[in-house]
């Protein structure tokens, strides 16, 4: 599995993030700490409860990752800006 939920934390294998954000699996960790890559993790409600929306940004990019309670992928989204650096809006919740 890709996407552990457990006890209320979720893990997500670099191996999946790092192509998505177009970085080495090895870096994401350090980049994760340095908070060069930032996150929001959005709980489901009513009908999506137990579901996830995780997003990812780094640098120009935003990746979203909607999983279900067992942490399976139901939808994988890239946003890529390009040369130009990723709107603020794309940055916050979304629906």
């Amino acid at each position: 599995m890709q996407v552990e939920i457990a006890d209320g934390n979720i893990i997500i294998d670099a191996n999946l993030l790092a192509p998505l954000l177009q970085v080495a699996a090895a870096e994401v960790p350090a980049l994760m700490r340095a908070q060069a890559i930032t996150s929001i993790c959005e709980r489901g409600i009513e009908e999506h409860e137990g579901h996830f929306r995780l997003s990812f940004f780094y640098r120009n990019r935003r990746v979203r990752l909607r999983v279900d309670p067992m942490g399976r992928i139901l939808q994988r989204m890239t946003v890529d800006f390009g040369d130009r650096t990723l709107p603020a809006q794309l940055r916050r919740p979304g629906p």
